[in-house]
């Protein structure tokens, strides 16, 4: 066990696990202050009125605003992270956020670092966000940090953007066209991932080691996608897509305007499957037993809602 720090910078915690990880720091210890970077101070409503949360507005991307904003905080967690872009949006958003990272911890002497990571991240992987995944990894590895890594599989819990999504499009759609269907998953809990994050502040043990946050039970995608039109009370025909046309239409969603429901890097990335190794601990090596997809997700699929949850999502969508 450690000291629980008592100021702590959490970036990307106006997103959905850190809406989670704010939730779950104010319940652990009501001393701690947790500092919100975010880009715009209108993104912090969900978190702004917890309490000890302090949302602060500031340009990641630039290296003094961070170095200002690190200083005299105990521990950061990063959780920021995109899954559509450019290599060069990967690049910016994993890579060289982890290199300023490293340099303003390293600048004002804050070591404990918590990163959120990817399973599947490789330097050999097959898209540019397992690639770039790892390439933050490797950066922060190799800075003078405490660093404990976690790589979660695809999270699930209220207000996310996985099984809502599936949820919303059979609401409205007659038929779902499926890429990737046989791609495998291992879904893990919102709630349990921030619990992981809470032992590894609370333990030093966890310094240097790298936790593989799973569930219980693995999934295809197809599967994930009946099981979310089930619950929702739209549950659709599914129509599995050979690999080629799959590219064909990642690529022409990607054309639209907006946030891409799928990219071909996506469909790249769901080439490796996205299941616990065994190679490294996982949620049980920290003490937690992992939630069952089957007995969460009916408490927030509800039925019906078609078109509003699709608007809802896309109203969330816009905003990240």
């Amino acid at each position: 066990m450690t000291a629980w720090p008592k100021r702590i910078l959490l970036l990307g915690g106006t997103g959905f696990v850190g809406r989670s990880v704010c939730e779950r720091l104010v319940e652990r210890d009501a001393d701690t202050r947790i500092t919100v970077a975010t880009r715009r101070l209108s993104r912090a409503r969900a978190v702004q009125f917890l309490p000890t949360v302090d949302p602060v507005q500031c340009d990641l991307h630039d290296d003094a605003q961070l170095t200002r904003l690190v200083a005299g905080h105990d521990a950061v967690i990063q959780l920021i992270a995109i899954l559509h872009g450019s290599a060069d949006d990967f690049q910016q958003v994993h890579v060289r956020l982890a290199q300023r990272l490293a340099a303003a911890c390293a600048a004002t002497g804050v070591k404990r670092v918590l990163q959120v990571s990817a399973l599947g991240a490789s330097a050999d992987a097959p898209s540019h966000y397992l690639r770039s995944k790892a390439e933050a990894e490797a950066v922060l590895r190799a800075a003078p940090l405490a660093l404990s890594v976690l790589r979660p599989s695809v999270i699930f819990g209220a207000g996310d953007d996985f099984l809502n999504l599936f949820a919303a499009l059979q609401s409205v759609a007659p038929l779902m066209p499926l890429a990737g269907a046989d791609a495998r998953f291992q879904p893990v809990w919102v709630e349990d991932v921030s619990e992981a994050l809470m032992r590894c502040l609370a333990q030093t043990a966890t310094i240097g080691q790298t936790y593989e946050c799973a569930g219980p039970q693995v999934f295809t995608l197809a599967e994930l996608v009946r099981l979310a039109g089930r619950l929702c009370g739209h549950e659709r025909p599914l129509l599995p897509l050979p690999e080629w046309l799959g590219r064909l239409q990642a690529g022409l969603m990607e054309l639209l305007p907006g946030v891409p429901l799928l990219s071909r890097d996506n469909l790249r990335s769901m080439r490796v499957p996205n299941v616990a190794s065994a190679q490294l601990p996982g949620l049980r090596a920290l003490g937690i037993e992992p939630a069952a997809l089957q007995a969460v997700a009916p408490g927030y699929l509800s039925p019906g809602q078609g078109v509003a949850r699709l608007n809802r999502w896309r109203a969330a969508r816009a905003h990240v």
